[in-house]
């Protein structure tokens, strides 16, 4: 039987994808930095271990027997040179003969990207991978301005008024990696880009959003210090305020809005609208619940504002 390590296994796409494999009969090994996480979320379903790229220890244990993997960079990691490469390595030499690896839109053509030198180094080894090179992520409105639309009502971010964003789904991109695990002959050495059913102004995510919750969510353009002072106040660490900076800050150039066919092609449905996905993770975005004051034997609660 096949059994498919899933790296990243707690995360954003990850979950989706041991979702879709166990959906197909497919056996998992689902691997995360943290172990317990993936067995809080899938339970005895899968078999749940501990995974570092940085720590070899836990290279062989992490394996669990998989012929197939998929495989993502962590954002943490930016030296792959020596941690997922050679991890790849090891993998293949204990028995993984095909690799889905998760890249990201436009590392064809950037040699910069960390996950073009991951993409190279799979390609010296035959063509036993398939790069996945999605666009922008449906999942950045849950992660990174979850607490901007819960608590200040407003999408805040460095991207302009103008250029429109093309949103694709986890789900949709986990589905496809199931799909390649499933049958990996027939993908062998390909590279695809996978794109959502089409780019969106910014007044569209917010109108989905201002509808979903029922109170208003606007977007509103920040200058480029002006949101590295508010991720600074969030508490961001450097590093991911730079990275959140630049990747936002290219949106204005149309960075945001690939347009592509491969994924209604391979899963023989367009993708999933970001209308759909705000209304079916609507209870992210609601509001902190504020504490009651209890009544006390002196008030009946009608008294004027401020009283």
């Amino acid at each position: 039987m096949t059994t498919v390590l899933v790296t990243g296994a707690a995360g954003n796409v990850g979950r989706h994808v041991v979702r879709c494999l166990l959906e197909r009969g497919i056996d998992v090994v689902a691997a995360s930095h943290d172990a317990a996480k993936v067995r809080e979320l899938f339970g005895e379903t899968v078999a749940a271990t501990r995974l570092d790229f940085l720590d070899r220890s836990t290279w062989p244990g992490a394996l669990g027997g998989a012929t197939r993997m998929f495989l993502m960079r962590p954002p943490a990691i930016a030296d792959v040179k020596n941690s997922i490469n050679p991890f790849a390595d090891f993998a293949r030499e204990r028995g993984v003969d095909h690799v889905v690896f998760l890249s990201v839109a436009g590392a064809g053509k950037n040699k910069v990207v960390p996950h073009r030198k991951v993409e190279d180094h799979l390609r010296l080894g035959g063509e036993h991978h398939t790069n996945l090179r999605p666009g922008f992520f449906a999942q950045n409105l849950e992660s990174a301005y979850r607490r901007d639309i819960a608590e200040d009502g407003r999408i805040y971010v460095p991207a302009g008024r103008k250029q429109p964003v093309n949103w694709i789904d986890a789900r949709d991109i986990a589905e496809v990696a199931a799909l390649v695990l499933a049958e990996p002959e027939v993908h062998r050495g390909q590279s695809y880009t996978l794109a959502g059913p089409g780019a969106v102004p910014w007044s569209e995510v917010t109108d989905a959003l201002t509808s979903a919750l029922g109170r208003t969510i606007v977007y509103e353009p920040a200058s480029v210090l002006g949101y590295v002072r508010h991720l600074s106040r969030r508490g961001l660490p450097r590093g991911a305020i730079l990275v959140q900076t630049i990747l936002h800050f290219l949106l204005r150039f149309g960075q945001g809005a690939t347009d592509d066919p491969t994924l209604e092609e391979l899963l023989g449905r367009p993708g999933r609208t970001i209308r759909q996905y705000i209304e079916d993770h609507a209870a992210v975005w609601q509001r902190p619940v504020d504490p009651v004051a209890a009544p006390t034997s002196a008030s009946s609660g009608r008294g004027a504002p401020g009283s």
